[in-house]
């Protein structure tokens, strides 16, 4: 069964020698506190399989595995033997999960593997009884997160990138790897014959992600060789802004009310309006307005000064409209 969050232990006889594995050094230094036993995401690549391997190092005997089979390529079977057989030498149990991660119309790709990964890495937490995972994101990844939000254009929230821990379904997810650099990761593995699998896919340069991987980062690199530190100093900047937003919105949401009187609105700047319009619509109705729908919204209600004033305006996936003198979202029908 799942442990409370204990003091961390010193690390125990499973590290492999030679040099330290930079991802037993980062599990050590994490500050978040954990719940173990626990799981590791692993999917057999260079940056889960040195975390299997230092949370093994760590407490032996408490960690399990969740291979997610996405089913999307050729190499997936060989992926889920190679996990089994890395798992069985280290007599760490395994569950695999396969999953559908085929992307519905309009949907990414990406969007589509993520969201049947989590959900699979949830279930097969609660099938092994445990109640945190640890994922093998790194600093690069989380570089290549804040670069993909700058080119969408996103607020603090997209350029908070990739946060240290979050829940997810009653399961606590965790990333110690997002200051150690992949490089790192992979140069240790390969220095003790250790053994991980490649993606194919992830050469595919057609996948955003990929390209920034392959092109940018060595430009990065090479122009600003602290990069993957500071990029993710100014994560975690925006991620303390943003929270200072979240706040400030929760305050000004019980002042305007639900649904939100359209008069206290009127009384408040117009950044505060659309930062409590936007907390509105996210935690009362799960919506999230573009940038375009949300400038109408605001100056509707800046143009709302008579009485039969109509506001009636397409916000996500349903509409924002007068009701005497408040606001209210309808969703789809």
């Amino acid at each position: 069964m799942a442990g409370s969050p204990t003091p961390k232990p010193k690390p125990g006889k499973a590290q492999a020698p030679g040099a330290a594995n930079p991802a037993l050094a980062a599990l050590a230094d994490f500050s978040a506190p954990l719940s173990w036993p626990l799981a590791i995401a692993y999917s057999g690549g260079a940056d889960s399989t040195a975390l299997l391997l230092a949370a093994c190092a760590w407490r032996p005997g408490q960690v399990s595995a969740i291979h997610v089979h996405h089913g999307l390529q050729a190499a997936a079977d060989s992926f889920a033997a190679h996990c089994s057989a890395v798992c069985a030498g280290l007599g760490v149990p395994l569950h695999t999960a396969r999953v559908d991660a085929r992307h519905q119309s309009g949907q990414s790709p990406e969007d589509a593997a993520r969201n049947a990964r989590y959900s699979a890495l949830a279930d097969g937490a609660r099938a092994l009884g445990v109640q945190s995972v640890l994922l093998g994101q790194h600093a690069d990844d989380q570089v290549e997160t804040l670069l993909l939000a700058l080119s969408r254009g996103a607020g603090l929230a997209g350029l908070s990138a990739m946060p240290a821990t979050f829940e997810r379904a009653g399961v606590l997810f965790a990333r110690p790897l997002l200051e150690v650099p992949a490089a790192s990761l992979r140069a240790w593995l390969l220095a003790q014959g250790h053994t991980f699998v490649e993606d194919p896919s992830n050469s595919d340069e057609r996948y955003t992600r990929n390209l920034i991987r392959a092109r940018l980062l060595p430009a990065l690199q090479e122009a600003f060789p602290a990069f993957r530190s500071t990029f993710a100093r100014s994560a975690v900047h925006a991620a303390q802004a943003q929270s200072l937003l979240e706040e400030v919105a929760a305050q000004d949401l019980a002042l305007i009310g639900q649904p939100p009187a359209i008069a206290a609105l009127q009384a408040m700047s117009r950044p505060r309006q659309a930062n409590v319009l936007r907390h509105w619509l996210r935690m009362a109705h799960g919506a999230t307005p573009s940038t375009a729908q949300l400038e109408q919204l605001l100056e509707q209600i800046a143009a709302c000064t008579t009485r039969g004033h109509h506001i009636h305006l397409k916000v996500a996936t349903g509409h924002v409209q007068r009701v005497h003198g408040h606001l209210q979202w309808d969703g789809p029908i």
